[in-house]
């Protein structure tokens, strides 16, 4: 039987539990924002909290915290990918003639 060669990193429960109270209140935060009008804010303050949890899942959840520089850079990599899907697409949105003005939104 060969042994497996990657580095496993156990973490406490204490972690998971920190880990599991930080994203609830989060979620609270994220249902707590929503129903204030913040204008164009609500876009940005609502993405900046999805982005925080996506951040702690890939720390702890995913143990990106305790493995090698190389799947950090490979996790940017695909968060800049989805950064610039993201924005071809809104733009090819923004930039359509049959919508209507903003104003009207």
């Amino acid at each position: 039987m060969t042994e497996h060669s990657g580095n496993h990193h156990i973490m406490p429960l204490k972690i998971y539990l920190g880990v599991f109270l930080a994203l609830m209140v989060l979620t609270i935060l994220t249902v707590w924002v929503a129903f204030y009008d913040l204008g164009f804010l609500n876009v940005f303050v609502a993405v900046t909290i999805a982005c925080v949890k996506a951040y702690i899942v890939l720390l702890y959840f995913m143990h990106l915290r305790y493995n090698a520089r190389i799947l950090w850079l490979t996790a940017a990599a695909g968060f800049i990918w989805f950064v610039l899907l993201t924005a071809f697409t809104v733009s090819d949105v923004l930039t359509r003639g049959w919508l209507p003005p903003p104003e009207a939104w």
